[in-house]
């Protein structure tokens, strides 16, 4: 069988999510060859292909599109650059892999899936922790009745970059407008990663707020202007009756971390930031570890990290779609659909009343 042929736009060797997710998981691939690579800077492009075997090298990214060695175009920029890169890709007949968010906005969002259907492409979007071998375990033990009837789940979530200190490379962040803020995109990967499992939410209300004005870029001690927000709270209730409670902080300077919490009426499950399972039945009972079987893992671990691992699994995912017809990997319709609920959990904060979200979906 062919391999699929991949090219990649934002592979610089200076650093970024494609040199150290994408490059990895794909490797780890046999059905996958990343055949070219972009960067705005075309000797930091010449440098991941010298180290990976990539036999294309452009700074231009219409250049890489229209190639006739990609099959694949990954789109692996800032936020406020995804929109041309995939209408461009689109354009050019190519299936493509957006990097969420698909866009700064819903209304780009949207434009974009419309875009695709029209040329019947097909899309990947890179929310790739709802295909991890623990949240599908998660999943089916739901379905089969670990914990009986799910009452509710619990999410809290704290890290310390993106509050008064920002990162050099992150400060794009820091303007809303841009797309990318902690609640576009790290409190949206979360909430994504939950509502695969748990199905989605009825109605919600939500808290969105900004406690940083200013903050400072770590490299230089410049100061920085902040319009994003730093803390979110959801809370909603699931489709299927059980309630969610979510908190997601920013600026976290101590005791930090990520948890999940399923509460059913006969047991419940933990899950932790790196997605692995432990569970409980009955009453006062101690978490055992619950790793999830072989037949979830659709590529070998290696010496994958955790958040590469995650990403191979999108791939593979996408690779089964292509040879099977499958519809396993997330594609830009369930994008569309996370900017819809994140459009909702606005409205619920700035209006102060609990909003649905189904209808809006």
């Amino acid at each position: 069988m062919r391999k699929i042929r991949v090219g990649i736009i934002g592979a610089s060797s200076e650093g970024g999510w494609a040199l150290y997710g994408h490059l990895p998981a794909l490797k780890a691939l046999p059905r996958f060859e990343v055949t070219a690579v972009c960067a705005t800077v075309r000797e930091h492009a010449e440098e991941v292909a010298r180290r990976h075997g990539v036999p294309h090298v452009f700074e231009r990214a219409n250049a890489l599109v229209s190639h006739p060695d990609v099959d694949l175009v990954v789109v692996a920029v800032k936020a406020p650059d995804h929109a041309a890169l995939v209408r461009a890709a689109i354009s050019a007949g190519k299936d493509v892999f957006c990097e969420w968010p698909l866009g700064t906005s819903t209304s780009q969002a949207a434009a974009l899936t419309k875009l695709a259907d029209a040329a019947k492409v097909r899309t990947v979007v890179g929310l790739q922790r709802r295909l991890s071998p623990g949240v599908r375990y998660l999943k089916d033990l739901l379905t089969e009745g670990f914990v009986g009837t799910l009452r509710s789940v619990t999410l809290h979530a704290a890290v310390p970059m993106m509050g008064s200190r920002y990162r050099a490379r992150e400060t794009y962040a820091a303007d809303v407008k841009n797309g990318a803020s902690m609640f576009t995109v790290f409190a949206a990967h979360f909430l994504d990663t939950v509502l695969s499992a748990v199905g989605p939410l009825r109605d919600v209300s939500g808290v969105i707020a900004r406690q940083f004005e200013e903050a400072t870029v770590i490299e230089t001690e410049d100061p920085l202007p902040v319009t994003s927000p730093d803390q979110v709270l959801v809370q909603g209730t699931l489709e299927r009756g059980a309630v969610l409670s979510s908190h997601f902080e920013t600026g976290k300077r101590s005791g930090g971390g990520i948890f999940f919490h399923f509460t059913g009426t006969e047991g419940d499950l933990l899950m932790s930031e790196h997605l692995q399972l432990s569970g409980t039945q009955g009453e006062d009972q101690s978490f055992e570890p619950l790793p999830a079987p072989e037949r979830y893992a659709w590529l070998p671990r290696g010496e994958l990290s955790p958040d590469a691992y995650d990403v191979g699994h999108l791939y593979a995912a996408y690779a089964r779609d292509v040879d099977e017809g499958t519809r396993l990997a997330p594609d830009f319709h369930e994008a569309l659909k996370l900017h819809r609920l994140l459009d909702a959990i606005g409205r619920a904060s700035s209006m102060g009343q609990r909003q649905p979200v189904t209808e809006a979906l």
